[in-house]
């Protein structure tokens, strides 16, 4: 299986090395992987850029991570570089490039066999026979990565239906993939507009731990990685908390919540039942774990709205202990409100399937 990362953005042609290094010691500290930086907007002589960047990606190599250089063909020819020769991008230390804009798929499958194992990353964000077209010149693919667009013009970003479309075409042939959250504090990119830097527009303005749980639930997606710089360190650390391989959601607990309610929330593997129904998410086995300790009613005369968590209470016969998150609203005196899913994170249940295993947090 792909091992999922974290990664950032830094922009050496908008900003100083001292500010850069601060902030890759930043992201190394929370567990940071990948380091995204845009050759784009390059100015200087050649002899300036390649100085310029192998610096900084020394300091990142150094820290562990892998830089991966956002190209087009207008710079590689600004560079004087020839895609037959990739040497250029060896002797300053990065691992891969991300071509912006697509050769003719005979192009990319020749880079892929470069001498030095620079990994060749695709742009994901064209709902185009693309990658097939690259696997069919017989690509070397292990070194064939895919990588999302970002976005820094707010209203412009991927809808979710194309996002899932263009990435379900990377995920057939299971090329390694990332794409792009958005920090709210930062206001560096690529270019002079910056409305944020996300991947998806449904994300542009969501905590940012929230759109890498979104990214992640979709199962397409490997590597997330801040768009903007430069994100505070409470970003950084709250996306290290983040588990990359199950959606965690948090619950904001009701005031009359006893010890086996809270038991029940946060200790067991939930996973929704196989035969699901449309009024909740059940998860089942706490019922069978915790049958023997009594439940008290509490909280159990409201109408229950969309996202509420519910545990059955003693009335409930063999239901009792079962936790349940509700999809649509409805009455049950028979069970108990103990808490309900954090508003910016109630989208996050329609991502919770048959047989979907999933954790709830207070934290």
């Amino acid at each position: 299986m792909t091992m999922r990362h974290l990664g950032l953005s830094i922009y050496p042609d908008h900003s100083k090395f001292e500010d850069n290094a601060h902030y890759l010691d930043l992201g190394h500290k929370y567990g940071f992987k990948r380091i995204f930086m845009s050759m784009l907007e390059v100015q200087g002589t050649v002899e300036q850029t390649k100085e310029n960047y192998k610096k900084i990606i020394s300091y990142g190599n150094k820290l562990g991570y892998q830089t991966f250089l956002d190209v087009s063909p207008r710079i590689l020819n600004k560079l004087g570089v020839d895609y037959h020769d990739l040497s250029f991008f060896h002797d300053i230390g990065a691992t891969g490039l991300r071509l912006d804009q697509a050769f003719d798929g005979a192009t990319e499958a020749l880079m892929s066999y470069n001498p030095y194992g620079l990994i060749i990353e695709l742009n994901m964000s064209n709902n185009v026979d693309y990658l097939n077209n690259v696997i069919s010149y017989q690509a070397n693919t292990p070194f064939i990565y895919g990588c999302h667009n970002f976005y820094p013009q707010k209203g412009t970003a991927l809808p979710y239906d194309f996002f899932m479309e263009c990435s379900k075409r990377f995920r057939k042939f299971n090329i390694h993939s990332a794409a792009f959250v958005s920090s709210s504090v930062g206001k560096m990119g690529p270019w002079n507009v910056t409305d944020g830097l996300p991947t998806l527009e449904e994300d542009r303005y969501l905590p940012i731990q929230v759109q890498a749980k979104q990214l992640w639930a979709t199962n397409m997606i490997d590597d997330v990685i801040i768009g903007n710089a430069y994100a505070s360190e409470d970003e950084l650390r709250a996306l290290s908390l983040v588990n990359p391989y199950q959606l965690v959601l948090h619950v904001d607990y009701v005031k009359d919540v006893n010890d086996i309610e809270k038991t029940i929330v946060e200790k067991p593997q939930h996973f929704r039942r196989g035969d699901m129904n449309s009024i909740v998410i059940r998860s089942t086995m706490p019922r069978v774990t915790y049958k023997d300790i009594p439940n008290t009613p509490h909280d159990n005369e409201q109408e229950f709205k969309r996202g509420d968590v519910l545990i059955g209470n003693d009335g409930f016969g063999i239901y009792k202990n079962e936790l349940q998150i509700v999809l649509k609203p409805h009455t049950e005196s028979r069970k108990n409100k103990v808490g309900s899913i954090a508003k910016d994170e109630l989208f996050l249940l329609d991502f919770i399937k048959p047989w979907t295993k999933f954790k709830l947090t207070s934290e």
